[in-house]
């Protein structure tokens, strides 16, 4: 049987305090494997999700049109 990896539960709002608690994977992007153009992170952990998204704005760090 494998161990359970555990992410930190983070507060996403500070006005919504524990109600806006979210599991965060830390994760550094890479565009094309290259380090020079690599960015770090924190991506919402959701195991069931179909679709994920990228900030634009990550997006732009990476290089990305």
């Amino acid at each position: 049987m494998t161990e359970a990896l555990r992410y930190p539960f983070v507060e996403r709002d500070p006005r919504s305090g524990v109600a806006s608690l979210s599991p965060m994977l830390p994760i550094t992007l890479a565009l094309d494997g290259t380090e020079s153009k690599s960015v770090s992170v924190a991506g919402l952990l959701d195991s069931g999700a179909t679709v994920n998204v990228l900030p634009y704005s990550v997006g732009v760090q990476l290089g990305a049109v």
